[in-house]
Parts: C-alpha cells; sequence; structure tokens
C-alpha cells in the first residue's frame, strides 16, 4: 500500500538517502550543485523540527519526500522535493505538492512558494502544471546571473468557526 505520511524528526536518517539519490539524479547538473547533495540527518531532522514534511511510503520504503516551514505569516514555502528515480512518474511529487497544499490551508496560509533552478525546465513545468507562477528570479553568490526561480500559489486558507 501507498501512503503520503506527516514526517517526524526521527524519519530523518529513512529519507537522508531518498533526498540525495533524487538530488543525485536530475536531470541537468546545476551549477552551483545543490546543497540537497550536502545534507545529513541531523540537518534533516532539525528542518523537520522547525517545520514539517511528508513522505510517500509503499510497503515500508521510503519513495518521495518534502520539506517545508512558515515563510512569513501568510505562507508555508516548502523545497527537498525527492523522488528516487526508479518511483517517477507515479504521481508520488504531485501527491506531495497537494499534502503542502492542505497543510498550509489548515494552518491559515493564503500562499505556497518554493524555489527551483531555472536549468531544471521539468520540474518547472510540473509546478506550473500544479498552478503555480513565477514571482521572483534570483542568483546564487557569487553567480551574476540569475540560477533559481520563486515560485507561488494562492490559496484558500481554512478558517476556523467562530467561537
Amino acid at each position: 500500500m501507498t501512503e503520503v505520511v506527516a514526517l517526524v524528526p526521527a524519519d530523518a536518517a529513512a529519507i537522508l538517502p531518498v533526498i540525495h539519490a533524487a538530488f543525485a539524479a536530475q536531470s541537468v547538473a546545476t551549477d552551483p550543485p545543490s546543497a540537497a547533495l550536502r545534507e545529513r540527518a541531523e540537518s534533516l531532522a532539525a528542518q523537520i523540527a522547525a517545520g514539517g514534511g511528508f513522505g510517500v511510503r509503499e510497503g515500508g520504503r521510503w519513495l518521495a519526500a518534502l520539506l517545508w516551514a512558515e515563510e512569513d505569516t501568510d505562507a508555508l514555502h516548502f523545497g527537498r522535493l525527492a523522488v528516487l528515480p526508479e518511483a517517477r512518474r507515479r504521481g508520488f511529487a504531485r501527491a506531495l505538492v497537494t499534502a503542502v497544499e492542505a497543510e498550509a490551508a489548515r494552518c491559515g496560509k493564503a500562499r505556497v512558494t518554493l524555489g527551483v533552478r531555472l536549468v531544471l525546465a521539468d520540474n518547472r513545468r510540473l509546478f506550473a502544471s500544479c498552478g503555480y507562477v513565477e514571482t521572483a528570479r534570483t542568483a546564487h553568490p557569487g553567480y551574476a546571473q540569475p540560477t533559481s526561480a520563486t515560485m507561488e500559489k494562492r490559496i484558500t486558507p481554512q478558517r476556523s468557526p467562530a467561537a
């Protein structure tokens, strides 16, 4: 059975190989190389504790993961969206994006944001097909030209019932 589950810090060591494998097998090399390849279980656990994350498990095996954090009072920002190469094209990335959007709405946020490398055209197309629009381009430190895009999607926050 395949399930999308909320991550807890204790899951960090198990999702670390998923993140490393996914970012090592990108369709195009990124310059500078992704910092995801330098993640450690401790850094992932800290990110999950400070924000949260979701993972896809099938038969007890982790296949995909996504981490999120509160960006500001009205947005959640997600990153480290990772799907094992052999598990791609099964809808796991979309399922994780849907999960973080639902979490943002539950938390009363009006937006979900992400950063994506400009050279990763497939990733940019995926996010655009999920309703995300580019709002800015930035350059990594030491680069004169933009290397990344910020994308966002407006969502309808859930309203808590009046007391």
